[in-house]
């Protein structure tokens, strides 16, 4: 007997785990429900007289194989990599360039950041103390607290925090190290010194091929095109069907009065917290304990090229406004070239601890990139046109024991709903790449 299982959520994780449940020797018949669009975050329109300018996320982690691998079974072979990985902070009134030797803003050497002048000689020299730290405590999980401690201020707040306050909009005083930052959390418990083991490990595996890839139709592609071909394998979708009910039924489930064998719910943790209210209390009252951030996504055309040649660059904490991050978008990518000149730039606004930007309209929106990027820059910005994409609560925040927490939601569904799992960018990582493989673990689990 065929069995029939439930994907609740259309975005990356839920396509994925459809797309694995269709490529499974005893194929189960797949129904995705999508209360809005397919392919969540992942979202392109036209702009500045280009076809496809993503909305959001504008690549993939390509040293992880998930995405990449998802990109080869679709035939997605036309992928691009930035042309260029030169990136920025701005502080003290200019750009700096973002030192070589880097895992995430700490450094595993110091005379990349005595060379980029953007530490102070004093916060340099802080930095050295971590080589006589000793190892950080298996149950330390602020990544913020860890590397003030081992770097000082400075490295957190220029380096740390706005490369990783960037990815996940967030703070890194309140966020996870295990969770957040895992590739930190393993060498800072185990090592006496952090700088010497991103030495190490950096040595040990050389980098090879780009860091970051993407369809050259933006990384919206991946999205529509897994949702064809999962259309294609027999998945039927849903779309504007916003589920109201979950109930147990026996050892089935009924789905808004549709029955299938098993569930899986790859919806924002709050959404997944109320469906699961009558039927794990213990588990709905984590999934709806874990805080959320919105951001907006200014695309602004301009008459002419503004900023160094680099990818981009980001704005720590203390010299913020509103705008967190200006990707130089034309630079970044050789092929976002508008057909009738100028240049793009994508502006990030808002981020944990600051919603204000999430209640601008879009007029002041686009005053506020403008105003703030022209600061940054030294020189006014002159757009042709703009575009205004908002992400209400789209970015988890993973707090300190993150991880404590997802542990406790799985032991407790696995004990109240068995048949039903939870996945997506809530849990185990936030990137494309992560969620991909959320996906497809569940669709494993379920299968």
């Amino acid at each position: 007997m065929t069995k029939r299982i439930a994907v609740v959520g259309g975005g990356i994780t839920g396509l994925a785990a459809a797309w694995e449940l269709s490529r499974r020797p005893n194929r189960a018949d797949v129904t995705i429900f999508e209360p809005d669009r397919v392919g969540g975050k992942l979202r392109s329109s036209p702009f500045a007289g280009m076809d496809h300018i993503d909305e959001g996320a504008d690549a993939f982690l390509a040293r992880v194989p998930w995405a990449k691998q998802l990109c080869a079974e679709l035939g997605l072979d036309d992928l691009v990599a930035p042309s260029t990985g030169r990136a920025y902070v701005w502080q003290n009134g200019r750009l700096h360039r973002i030192p070589e030797g880097l895992v995430l803003g700490v450094p595993a050497g110091l005379l990349g950041l005595a060379k980029s002048r953007l530490l102070s000689p004093i916060g340099v020299v802080r930095a050295g103390f971590d080589l006589f730290k000793g190892a950080t405590p298996a149950d330390h999980d602020s990544l913020g607290r860890l590397i003030r401690d081992r770097f000082g201020e400075q490295v957190l707040e220029r380096l740390v925090d706005p490369l990783v306050g960037s990815i996940n909009a967030g703070d890194a005083d309140h966020l996870s190290l295990r969770a957040a930052t895992p590739q930190i959390a393993e060498p800072a418990i185990n090592s006496r010194s952090l700088l010497l083991a991103l030495r190490r490990n950096r040595s040990a595996v050389p980098a090879e091929g780009p860091i970051f890839l993407a369809p050259r139709n933006g990384l919206a592609s991946l999205a529509s095109t897994l949702a064809d071909r999962v259309r294609s394998a027999g998945t039927s979708i849903e779309q504007g069907h916003q589920v109201l009910e979950i109930a147990r039924d026996g050892a089935t489930w009924r789905v808004d009065g549709q029955q299938f064998d098993a569930v899986i719910l790859a919806t924002p943790a709050d959404a997944a917290g109320r469906l699961l209210a009558g039927l794990s209390p213990d588990a709905s009252k984590a999934l709806l304990g874990i805080p959320y951030a919105g951001v907006l996504m200014v695309a602004l055309h301009l008459a002419r090229p503004v900023g160094p040649l680099g990818s981009g660059y980001l704005v720590p904490k203390p010299v913020q406004r509103h705008v967190t991050a200006v990707s130089l978008a034309s630079y970044k990518w050789s092929h976002w070239r508008p057909p009738a000149g100028g240049s793009i730039i994508r502006v990030s606004l808002g981020r944990y601890g600051n919603q204000v930007p999430m209640d601008f309209d879009d007029e002041q929106a686009f005053h506020t990139a403008v105003d703030e990027v022209s600061g940054h820059l030294g020189t006014q910005v002159l757009p042709r046109g703009y575009r205004v994409t908002r992400w209400p609560s789209a970015f988890p925040q993973y707090l300190p024991h993150h991880l404590d927490r997802v542990d406790a939601i799985e032991r407790a569904l696995a004990s109240d709903c068995p048949g039903l799992v939870v996945a997506g960018a809530a849990y185990r990582g936030v990137g494309v790449p992560a969620c991909i493989r959320q996906g497809r673990e569940a669709a494993r689990a379920v299968s």
